[in-house]
């Protein structure tokens, strides 16, 4: 990684520990949905694979910035996103949340995917609060497991792309134009389809777009939107920002 003298330094093994009782009001519900098993799976039909190779194992960060106000949605919640760089090997040009491979230094998953999202935004993991562990999900094409982690950014610190060959661009995406019922389409490729967003002209799909529609339904944040026209995801993809190519 490329070293950005403006943006903090890792903190590796610190703030690994799940904190639930530290989530905002507004995330309380969702909380407590999670760790009731209420929450379904986002990739249901993936098949998963052994999990005891370590190297197949990775870890996300979903972590969600808003201000304390009411149990409401308050208007300024955010999720951080990323786009990946469109040269990278694997899933290049797609929106992600931060994350990537599980090391063999890395305390657990959180310390994973905090240490990931430093590597990729430069985020300082001091400034957010781990909050739950999803069960792990099968990406579909491959079948590896993924730990997602969901974090609160009770101190939204500076971030970047700190890491131009696997990203070119972070930045916060509002939860409420997520939910907008203009920004939500079902997308289909071949004999698969999912739900998929519309943010900042780039297109969100598949194993990031099902986490994020799973997690806006679980906290009842979601709105009724059209889900039984089906967009061609090929022709979705080249009239959007995300220079993403199927083939």
């Amino acid at each position: 990684m490329q070293d950005f003298p403006n943006l903090p330094h890792d903190f590796p093994g610190e703030n690994v520990d799940l904190a639930p009782d530290k989530a905002p009001v507004w995330m309380h519900r969702l909380i407590e949905r999670i760790q009731a098993g209420k929450m379904r799976d986002p990739l249901a039909g993936a098949k998963p694979i052994d999990t005891s190779d370590a190297d197949k194992r990775a870890a996300v960060l979903m972590l969600f910035a808003g201000s304390e106000t009411s149990f409401d949605l308050p208007n300024d919640a955010s999720v951080l996103l990323t786009h990946r760089s469109p040269t990278m090997r694997s899933h290049a040009g797609q929106i992600a949340f931060p994350g990537g491979r599980v090391d063999p230094t890395d305390v657990n998953a959180v310390d994973c995917a905090f240490r990931e999202a430093w590597e990729e935004t430069g985020l300082d993991r001091r400034s957010a609060t781990p909050l739950a562990q999803l069960k792990e999900v099968h990406i579909r094409a491959t079948g590896y497991p993924v730990y997602p982690i969901l974090g609160h950014w009770h101190s939204p610190s500076p971030v970047a792309v700190a890491s131009p060959r696997e990203t070119d661009e972070v930045f916060d995406a509002p939860v409420y134009d997520l939910i907008d019922p203009a920004n939500r389409l079902m997308v289909g490729w071949n004999q698969w389809h999912g739900p998929a967003f519309r943010i900042n002209d780039y297109i969100i799909w598949g194993f990031t777009a099902g986490l994020l529609s799973t997690i806006l339904e679980t906290a009842g944040w979601a709105t009724e939107w059209d889900q039984d026209r089906i967009y061609d995801l090929d022709n979705t993809l080249t009239k959007s920002r995300n220079n993403e190519n199927l083939r």
